[in-house]
């Protein structure tokens, strides 16, 4: 039976096409949860990015699993990146004048030493998001920074995990940026700490994803469900290949328990 399931926001809860939550799934959610089931979202945003949930949930992973808290704000897990990092990639950035966003639970900065790339402008664009007010590097020393989100290509990956970002985990589902965060954290590891909280098993879990960051998640949940406009990589990872988000992809689920 399952007692608790996890969604993922962009490309699963909210399209990309409306920056909105289909009314189907706002109402197959709502009906799940009279029936008890627990409802925690699973995202990759940091909190301070999370601005388009009209829905009701009953906590939040946030950063990749870097980040759980209850709805009603009591912290199960937190795990800020290392400020060693967070100096290395200030160095970098001064050397090469890679953009890079720190978020933080409570605020978002942009550093950007060659001002704002194209590709800041479209990514932050397609999520609906307000791109970050510009700052002087050393201001991402002046508070927890929960994930690092860097504007470079996957081939450039290896080098700025095994010289900058030595302590993260990199996630990625956009070609031109990468989200980093403490490694050993990932929304698997996420709903562990969650499951624990409550007293579930693994096997009462249910997730819903469509990037690249869900599939340790869908392949660790009881049922693991991917959306129809999902990549080939993460409908493999799954247990249920539903429709996409714009063809009420959760709905034709939750509906169904």
């Amino acid at each position: 039976m399952t007692k608790i399931i996890f969604f993922d926001i962009d490309g699963t809860l909210v399209s990309f096409k409306t920056h909105q939550i289909p009314q189907s799934t706002l109402t197959a959610i709502h009906d799940i949860r009279k029936k008890g089931v627990k409802v925690w979202i699973a995202t990759g945003r940091p909190m301070h990015f999370i601005t388009n949930l009209g829905v009701e949930y009953d906590g939040i992973i946030s950063v990749n699993g870097a980040h759980c808290q209850t709805r009603e704000g009591e912290v199960i897990y937190s795990s800020p990146v290392d400020r060693t990092d967070i100096e290395r990639m200030i160095e970098r950035q001064k050397e090469t004048g890679l953009a890079v966003a720190y978020a933080g639970n409570d605020r978002a900065i942009l550093v950007a030493p060659k001002g704002i790339p194209t590709a800041v402008t479209e990514v932050f664009g397609l999520l609906g998001i307000d791109i970050p007010e510009l700052h002087q590097p050393e201001d991402a020393l002046t508070f927890p920074v929960m994930e690092v989100i860097a504007f470079y290509k996957a081939e450039e990956g290896e080098d700025i995990q095994n010289n900058v970002l030595q302590h993260c985990n990199e996630a990625r589902w956009h070609p031109d940026f990468a989200d980093s965060v403490t490694k050993g954290t990932d929304k698997s590891t996420a709903i562990d700490k969650v499951i624990s909280y409550y007293g579930f098993d693994i096997s009462e879990t249910m997730a819903f994803g469509d990037g690249g960051n869900d599939i340790t998640m869908l392949r660790h949940a009881g049922v693991g469900v991917a959306m129809g406009n999902a990549a080939d990589d993460v409908k493999a990872a799954a247990d249920i290949v539903t429709t996409s988000v714009d063809e009420d992809g959760v709905a034709n689920i939750l509906n169904k328990l």
